[in-house]
């Protein structure tokens, strides 16, 4: 994807440091990037704030708990 050079790429501080992290990085026109920290120039997913509103809402709730594992 084009345009994701200097971007400020942060992961949670809950992650750990087995490189298993998901990354985030705010864009120009308000979306979000989304990227796997282990494959730094690999696919890059982009949301608008309200889609990662929405999933940030529902992972609060427990809507994933179920897919963590025990």
């Amino acid at each position: 994807m084009t345009g994701m050079a200097g971007l400020r790429w942060r992961k949670s501080t809950h992650s750990n440091d087995n490189g298993s992290c998901v990354e985030l990085a705010a864009l120009a026109d308000g979306s979000v990037a989304v990227r796997d920290s282990k494959h730094p120039d690999g696919s890059v997913l982009t949301f608008t704030r309200g889609e990662i509103r929405a999933w940030l809402d529902a992972a609060r709730a427990g809507e994933y708990d179920d897919l963590a594992p025990v």
